[in-house]
């Protein structure tokens, strides 16, 4: 999270404005070619393969926290991460560390890291109609992985930038650090932007290729297909970030029927698994008005009505009170109506409700200092920290928090740590006035 350059001027003046606390609650190599795993060819990457690795280690944590953590049901993360285990086995990278997860997220998408590091959110899985389906999503994201398209843009990406500034982004005899910090400055947003058209065929083409190997019909990558297609004519603002990320069309349907008629025809006589699949998600399924009500709030919520996104919040929440995401968001809406002190509620409900997820307990940190309650602020703001670390804004929050209690040594060992961080803007610039004014700097 970078801290806007109005930020410190007006913590100065001890009040944080309701601009400033959504911006908070929103924020927080010179490459080579390689052989490609699928087709033997020569690629240009920018990333090795243990480098792939280590920007999932690193990176798809803080993406999966944005997506408000794994859904608390052990069956249907373990249901997935069953049929992720019996598809990646068929794949032309089956060393990569792959690991599936369900998250609570309500758009329509899913996606995967250049390790193998995959999520699926909540609002697509109860969507699906059997586990054919669920076959075909991860086909395509194990697709984008084993033909390595995200170390392809990414080496795209390094060979402009090195052009553009002749700097060396990878850095020296510390392996693969240069690069993870990268991966840090850009963010998840960086590594999940849109694939080509043609990266999205070539996935389509392999995922359809491992599920026929893993046992599937082929015929369930065609209604998924057909199921986005339809979702795009009938509500496309489910499925905006999908499409921005995956790029979609009538075309990659049709073409995923000519193979599941031609080339893998014999196996539409498998089993779709649609019963194991029900079986398997009727938890979930079961709160599907729920993340309908959390879907129709979070557009109304993005065009700024404010009356309509509460209205379906609420109605979200007397459906499942104790749905973390439906908590986390109605937060976010009292807080977007300058309603800070109901928004403090739901927010310190959600982190009763799912202690173990980051967002949450930033929200609550963040809103109490917009309270002038400094040590409940550190104290949600240090269970962040401990649960997603390096986030630099978090550090100079915690700093403002111990400030406000009268803790100034501890107050200047974060400002110090976030002065380590970057030097730039209007919080750093605070942060250096107060280690100045107390003598720690001359």
């Amino acid at each position: 999270m970078n801290i806007n350059d109005d930020l410190a001027a007006n913590l100065l003046r001890n009040r944080i404005s309701r601009r400033q606390v959504l911006w908070l609650l929103g924020a927080s190599a010179l490459s080579g070619c390689a052989s490609s795993p699928v087709g033997g060819g020569s690629i240009l990457v920018g990333m090795s393969e243990e480098e792939e690795k280590a920007v999932d280690q690193k990176v798809a944590p803080q993406q999966f926290s944005q997506d408000l953590g794994a859904v608390q049901d052990a069956q249907i993360n373990q249901y997935l991460t069953e049929v992720g285990r019996r598809l990646d086995g068929k794949t032309h990278r089956p060393q990569m560390p792959y690991s599936y997860r369900v998250l609570n997220a309500n758009y329509v998408n899913a996606y995967t890291f250049p390790g193998g590091a995959m999520g699926v959110t909540r609002g697509i899985l109860v969507d699906l109609d059997n586990e054919a389906e669920l076959a075909g999503l991860l086909g395509h994201e194990l697709g984008h992985v084993n033909a390595r398209h995200a170390a392809q843009r990414q080496g795209q990406a390094m060979v402009a930038s090195v052009a553009a500034t002749g700097i060396n982004i990878i850095g020296s005899a510390a392996g693969f650090g240069g690069l993870t910090d990268i991966g840090t400055q850009l963010g998840a947003s960086a590594l999940l932007s849109s694939y080509s058209r043609d990266n999205e065929r070539e996935a389509d083409a392999l995922g359809q290729e491992y599920m026929v190997r893993a046992g599937y019909p082929a015929n369930g990558m065609v209604g998924l297909q057909q199921l986005l297609v339809n979702q795009e004519r009938e509500s496309p603002g489910m499925l905006q970030t999908m499409f921005s990320t995956h790029p979609m069309s009538s075309e990659r349907r049709d073409t995923a029927r000519q193979m599941a008629e031609g080339k893998y025809a014999a196996s539409n006589k498998r089993d779709n698994g649609r019963e194991r699949f029900m079986d398997s998600t009727a938890s979930l399924r079961r709160i599907k008005p729920t993340i309908e009500a959390c879907q129709k709030g979070e557009i109304a919520l993005s065009r700024k009505d404010f009356g309509k996104a509460e209205g379906s919040f609420r109605s979200a929440l007397a459906a499942t009170p104790r749905d973390y995401a439906a908590n986390v968001l109605m937060a976010k809406c009292l807080s977007a109506q300058d309603k800070d002190a109901q928004a403090l509620e739901y927010a310190q409900a959600a982190t009763k409700i799912y202690p173990q997820e980051a967002q949450a307990q930033k929200m609550v940190g963040v809103l109490a200092l917009a309270q002038k309650d400094p040590a409940r602020a550190y104290e949600h703001l240090d269970r962040y920290d401990r649960l997603m670390p390096g986030d630099a804004g978090v550090t100079f929050l915690k700093g403002v928090s111990l400030e406000g209690m009268g803790r100034k040594q501890d107050a200047a060992n974060q400002y110090a740590a976030y002065l380590r961080r970057t030097q730039r803007g209007k919080a750093a610039e605070y942060a250096y006035s107060r280690l100045q004014g107390w003598g720690y700097v001359k």
